[in-house]
């Protein structure tokens, strides 16, 4: 049986459905298109210790006095291994290995050990390129499962990524911190900002040879940039200097956002939402709690908080941007990168 508050929920969107109000797959609880039963089930597993979003996250869940917001959910086992030849990676491995297991959390030597022992999953692995290869094999067990930033190091494997959990019907989202961060919720929500009629979004732009530019922190940026202006975008330009590189969007009903990926100077993240009453500032990064929340709930309901076609335009955004930068700042439409991933794909 549905928890009874998503049993209510179900039978909201299905009258709203019988009113002739279209809804989608995507809006439904989990539970409501399979058998999987979410409660009583507690047990989170890691997979990738090469970020300290784990250690955070086992230290917020695992601790003895963690408060009831967190439902009782605990970290209970990691698979180490992430990146084969990002040395950044490479070398952080071992001392947050230590610092899970200090923290209560199983070591086992495979990502099938790893699902035998959990419910759920979190795919921290730094390095894009392997989260096919990953999720998969999650996937193919049922768990949830929640992939942090960024989802893959392509167009091509994203796409292929929710091709493959909807064919496996287990649920998966993907997201920046940065789109929790207090501020960016408060100007989204309510009525506080009016229409938002444009938005600028900074952050860091660290540079991972393996992927392609914006893919390895500038996601952070572009992660509050569409937050705040929502889907539509249709076309991307990029200007770039050894300072800073600033990348505009125009959206469909000719709004522009404007991403800028910093170099140098203070490494900051937040941004400025243009609104029809009102425009403010958003960020800093305030940790990684407001994220962690959202996974929780989505561990209780099997909904994801993020609509896959947030996250694929966010991709499509990015490798707009890097093609836009091979070629000397021409526009690029988002429309080219989902037809050259169609071609390419695997």
């Amino acid at each position: 049986m549905f928890p009874s508050s998503l049993r209510r929920n179900f039978i909201k969107k299905a009258t709203l459905a019988g009113l002739g109000i279209a809804l989608t797959d995507s809006l439904l609880p989990f539970s409501a298109k399979a058998s999987f039963k979410f409660e009583g089930k507690k047990r989170i597993g890691i997979i990738g210790l090469d970020t300290s979003h784990c250690v955070a996250f086992a230290k917020a869940l695992n601790a003895s006095d963690a408060g009831p917001e967190y439902g009782g959910f605990k970290i209970v086992a990691a698979y180490p291994k992430g990146s084969l030849d990002i040395q950044s990676s490479v070398e952080r491995v071992p001392g947050y290995t230590a610092d899970v297991i200090k923290l209560g959390v199983e070591i086992v030597d495979s990502i099938a050990a790893l699902l035998e022992k959990v419910d759920f999953v979190l795919l921290e692995t730094n390095d894009g390129r392997l989260h096919l290869e990953q999720a998969l094999q999650v996937f193919k067990a049922r768990k949830p499962m929640f992939i942090d930033k960024p989802i893959a190091a392509s167009l091509v494997d994203t796409i292929a990524i929710f091709e493959a959990a909807d064919k496996y019907k287990s649920p998966v989202f993907s997201t920046s911190s940065l789109r929790y961060a207090p501020t960016v919720q408060d100007a989204i929500l309510g009525n506080k900002v009016g229409k938002v009629l444009g938005a600028d979004a900074y952050s860091p732009l660290k540079i991972e040879p393996t992927h392609p530019d914006l893919f390895w922190y500038g996601i952070h940026g572009v992660e509050i940039l569409f937050t705040l202006m929502g889907r539509g975008c249709k076309q991307v330009t990029r200007v770039s200097s050894p300072e800073n590189d600033v990348v505009i969007g125009v959206w469909d009903d000719n709004r522009i956002g404007t991403f800028r990926g910093l170099h140098n100077g203070k490494q900051d993240y937040g941004g400025t939402v243009f609104g029809e009453k009102m425009n403010t500032p958003v960020g800093p990064h305030v940790g990684y709690n407001p994220l962690l929340l959202k996974v929780i709930e989505f561990f209780q309901t099997g909904v994801p908080p993020v609509n896959k076609k947030d996250t694929l335009e966010i991709v499509a955004f990015m490798e707009a941007a890097d093609e836009s930068k091979k070629n000397n700042g021409v526009p690029v439409t988002i429309a080219s990168m989902f037809d050259r991933a169609k071609m390419n794909k695997k």
